[in-house]
């Protein structure tokens, strides 16, 4: 499976994590909270989180900590869609094709839930053939891009000719609960809402001095004994992320193990940003310098499943400054717990 193009989107509203700290303290539900709570928050959303700003679908997102179920399930249906589409149009317009041109959409969240999903909301939106086949991925968490590769990936073989658009966008703050759990606390300072788009085929390049990157070696860990450590449960009828102190090492440990499987020596690592303390782990135990990808969490935050996809698309764009690199190694975990990888090369 070959990349055509990759492309990212992000809500308009952009805010610093004082102005996060500042609007925070404005909201019922966080004054509520007990005093220790709002030390974690200022220490957190005022200190070295290593982000610098995040983008959120509300243009008051002060509200959204008051909001309830139902609202907050009308904002992913509301913002899920554009996101992703506007994402799935830049790609497009990179690749040269028109959204007739696609035979297949497959989108992954895990930040709300609709039937019929995102994908065909996305597919009306951009004037896709009846005839095209969608599939929607839940339940993957923040690992999820790396798997909707891989079902592009499955689809292609048994389509050979055929162009597939992935997508992963997440409305992260249609997912924010406010409590004076820890683990919740620190959802609230490191989310944000974003979308990456891609382009595949199976068609290699015509030109042998543009070879296309290629796309294969999925692998997949499950530790399902570590489900309780990172999850969402149900919070007042609200998802609730629930996250253990333990994960950073339990990801690195994770990923060493696919780390062992791989078939050769990248040129640099692009993972799934998590938070400062799982970039930290992973490059303290592998010996990496994730620099793409604590530039997406200084840029972004964390915004789930699409962040491994942007560190891709910040490393493609340094071709253009003179890198010349010939293979990647991608990871993304989160939920399950579970662990993925995949190889780029060409």
């Amino acid at each position: 499976m070959f990349l055509e193009s990759i492309a990212s989107a992000f809500p308009s509203s952009s805010y610093t994590q004082a102005e996060c700290f500042d609007f925070s303290r404005a909201s019922e539900a966080v004054k509520g909270l007990e005093p220790r709570s709002h030390a974690l928050l200022r220490k957190v959303l005022l200190g070295d989180s290593g982000i610098k700003k995040r983008h959120f679908a509300s243009a008051n997102p002060a509200a959204v900590f008051e909001a309830s179920a139902q609202e907050l399930n009308e904002a992913f249906e509301e913002e899920a869609p554009e996101i992703a589409g506007e994402a799935l149009r830049k790609a497009l317009e990179k690749a040269g094709l028109e959204a007739s041109e696609l035979d297949a959409l497959f989108i992954c969240t895990c930040t709300g839930y609709l039937c019929p999903g995102v994908t065909s909301h996305v597919a009306e939106d951009l004037g896709m053939r009846a005839d095209i086949y969608l599939q929607d991925l839940v339940g993957l968490g923040c690992g999820a891009a790396i798997p909707t590769m891989r079902a592009a990936q499955g689809f292609l073989a048994a389509n050979p000719g055929a162009r597939v658009a992935t997508i992963a966008v997440e409305v992260c703050s249609a997912a924010l609960f406010v409590s004076d759990d820890p683990g919740v606390l620190i959802s609230l300072c490191l989310f944000g809402d974003g979308a990456a788009a891609a382009i595949w085929s199976d068609e290699a390049s015509a030109l042998e001095a543009a070879p296309k990157w290629k796309v294969g070696h999925f692998k997949t860990l499950h530790l399902p004994e570590e489900r309780e450590k990172i999850r969402f449960v149900n919070g007042e009828g609200k998802l609730q992320n629930q996250l253990h102190r333990d994960v950073p090492e339990i990801a690195a440990g994770a990923v060493e193990l696919l780390w062992e499987q791989r078939n050769g020596e990248p040129d640099q690592v692009l993972s799934h940003t998590g938070g400062r303390d799982v970039i930290e782990a992973l490059e303290k135990r592998m010996g990496w310098s994730l620099k793409e990808t604590r530039r997406v969490l200084e840029k972004y935050g964390n915004c789930s499943s699409p962040c491994v996809l942007f560190a891709l698309e910040d490393r493609l764009a340094q071709e253009g400054e003179g890198a010349r690199d010939e293979r990647y190694w991608l990871t993304a975990f989160g939920a399950g717990f579970a662990a993925h990888s995949c190889e780029m090369w060409r």
